[in-house]
Order: C-alpha cells, then structure tokens, then sequence
C-alpha cells in the first residue's frame, strides 16, 4: 500500500512538474531546484522530516527547504540559507561543521559551517533520476551513503564532490524503496519494503540482503554496540545480538508505525510513531516502555539532545519532551 501511495504521488507530482513548465514562460515559473528557501519566522512549526546533532548545535530539515539550527537544545531557532526548495527529509552530520541534507527530486546538499550555509552537490536533471533521496549517512567526513525511492542506493568516498549509484552491487533485484541507512556496530546497513535489510560486506563492498522472519516495511535502524534494532509498519520492531544472523521480534503494543529512532546519552533506545507514541529500552532493544506523554505529537523524527531530553519533529513542527 505505502509503495503504492508513493508511487501515485511521484507520478502526480512530475504530471503537475510537467504541467507548470508549459506554462512557466507566462507565469514566472521557477524549479525548486533553482529556487533559494523562502526564510519564514514560522518554519520552526512546518513540517520538519529529519534531525541530527552537529557536535552540540542541533539541525533540522523540512519542507520547501527549510533548514533550521539550534545553539540552545531546540529553544530557539534560526533559519540557513539553502539554495533550494526542494522538501528534505533526512540530515546528517559526522562532524560539528560538515554535514548533508537530502530529500526530494534528488537533491543532496552539504554545509561545511555547522548547517548554517548549504551548497548543493546532487539533483536528478543530470540523468533523470530525480527519484527522492529519502536517508543519507556519513561514517566520517568523507565516506557516505544515500538511500531512496526505487531501489536508490549512492555512495561517496569524497565528502560528495561524486555520488555514484551502487545499486547493482546490493540484493535489492524489485527495486524496493529504501528508508534508511545507518551504523550499528562498525557495521553498515540499510533498509525498506517487504522486510528487506542490506548490510555492507566491506570486503566485495556488496550489500547483502539478511534473512527476517518479517516481510513488511521497515522504517528506521538504531542500536548499541550490543544490539541492532529495525522498526517499521503496525509497530514491528525486530532486534538481533549478531550482526543480523538471527532476529528475535520485540513486542511493543502499538499498532501503528515507528518511524523515528534515537539513542540517548545514557544508551536507552527511544523509539517514535507516527501517531505520537514514544517508547524507551534500557536493555539494548530486548524490551520496550511507554514514556509517559502529556499529549501525543506525530513523528518523523526523534533525537536526544540532552540528559533527559529529547525533540520530537513531525507535522506540527518541533516539540521538546522530557525522557525520565
């Protein structure tokens, strides 16, 4: 159904692409991709899709391009400048000051300043494919990774001045949606539709598909040097001791979707749905908790940012929550 729904509005969205630029002589059309981020003192409370911690400034990235950071644990914010206004749905940073965006129509950006300035490095026109860029990760400053729609699988050893596709190299042959991609561990995996986790075989640099006794969408990886943990549809979440051989699943009775992870300094693994639930592990993902919540806030993205505090980002913009 997801990739169903997703596919629809990819199609709808070039159908309506395809239909402005006919007209955009007359009316004044610009690409997203060539149109600069609207700054708006209401961005902090649109839709944001994905967070990170540069050292200990927080970034956040939304809708129509909006990037915001943090110097004050989500307290206030402001917002970057951004050269597009493509919808962006995942950041990351290996580094206090380097960092990268990515979202829709392609599009991967870099900040060298702590996230307050983006360049753009990567965007579909130069070979069609301007699928959406859903995850990207870094293992250091140089070496990185973005997953997406259709199978997208990139990699860069140059802190992106080059991505290439290394979608060949992975056991993905329908071409299924990849949601995310993470370290666990020192290793390197990446997930998506029908129950589908890759990890990286460093030495033939080939990502390998795992055997899960579960074959329906995954969202998110998070874990701990002693466990890694996936999440995904109706609440499912699967958590292996060994590097992926083996899975056990965790009950979490929430019938909804975990779409967002975090782990905070304490080591708790804090789960997040997209109805507002938030659930915390103390044992490595082996059992799961209700954190108490004055009201539920829809999630696309958790982070912790602090002893006992965590921001939760989604539709309604950002809310802090405390984590006993």
């Amino acid at each position: 159904m997801k990739r169903r729904l997703m596919l629809t509005a990819c199609l709808a969205g070039a159908a309506m692409a395809a239909a402005m630029a006919a007209t955009g002589a007359t009316q004044g059309w610009v690409d997203v991709l060539d149109q600069p981020a609207v700054k708006s003192p209401l961005a902090a409370r649109g839709l944001i899709n994905g967070m990170a911690l540069a050292g200990k400034r927080v970034i956040a990235a939304g809708q129509r391009g909006h990037i915001l950071y943090s110097d004050d644990a989500g307290e206030t914010w402001k917002q970057a400048d951004v050269p597009v206004s493509s919808d962006l749905v995942s950041v990351h940073f290996p580094t206090p000051q380097k960092g990268w965006a990515a979202g829709h129509d392609g599009v991967i950006l870099h900040s060298s300043d702590g996230g307050q300035h983006w360049t753009k490095q990567r965007d579909g026109r130069p070979d069609a494919a301007d699928v959406p860029v859903l995850d990207v990760w870094f293992e250091d400053e140089r070496n990185g990774y973005a997953v997406g729609a259709f199978g997208l699988l990139l990699r860069t050893a140059d802190g992106g001045a080059k991505w290439e596709s290394v979608q060949n190299a992975s056991d993905n042959p329908k071409s299924m949606h990849l949601y995310s991609v993470r370290g666990v561990g020192g290793d390197i995996y990446a997930v998506g539709e029908q129950g589908l986790v890759l990890k990286l075989d460093r030495a033939s640099s080939r990502f390998n598909a795992l055997t899960l006794p579960y074959n329906g969408t995954l969202f998110g990886i998070t874990g701990t040097t002693g466990a890694l943990v996936v999440h995904g549809l109706r609440g499912n979440v699967l958590r292996s001791t060994d590097g992926g051989t083996n899975w056990q699943a965790v009950a979490t009775q929430i019938p909804v979707g975990l779409t967002a992870a975090t782990v905070d300094v304490g080591g708790r693994i804090v789960l997040a749905s997209q109805a507002g639930h938030l659930l915390a592990s103390s044992d490595n993902g082996a059992n799961f908790a209700p954190v108490k919540l004055e009201r539920p806030f829809p999630a696309a993205a958790v982070l912790s940012v602090a002893p006992g505090r965590l921001l939760v980002a989604g539709p309604r913009g950002i809310q802090a929550q405390p984590l006993p």
